[in-house]
């Protein structure tokens, strides 16, 4: 399996936690909607970060977006609705994005 994994970071000038909220709405109202017509999309998973164990963080939210393997990603990545979304995204989320791509390495777990 192959994984798109997303890093968001609080948008500026987020005191009283308005622009975080007007974000998530609009990730999920609008940007969500586009990623799951995402041909070769398997699942969607979302999580928002609580606290970093040890220290600060500016991560409000995470989402995984698996696929078969890599080439399933790239076929994914270059259909019309993950481009929408992305320009969509550029929009709601400026800058505010870190893009992962990670495979399943279940090998290094004691007896994987």
């Amino acid at each position: 399996m192959t994984t798109l994994l997303v890093l968001y970071r609080r948008p500026d000038g987020d005191a009283n936690g308005d622009a975080v909220a007007t974000f998530e709405r609009r990730y999920r109202d609008e940007h969500l909607p586009l990623v799951a017509q995402t041909p070769g999309l398997r699942a969607t998973r979302i999580w928002r970060v609580e606290e970093a164990l040890g220290g600060e963080t500016e991560l409000v939210l995470a989402c995984a977006m698996d696929f078969d393997d890599r080439a399933a990603l790239d076929a994914g990545l270059r259909s019309d609705p993950m481009r929408a979304a992305g320009r969509l995204l550029r929009d709601i989320a400026p800058g505010l994005a870190t893009f992962l791509v990670v495979e399943d390495a279940s090998d290094l777990l004691a007896g994987g």
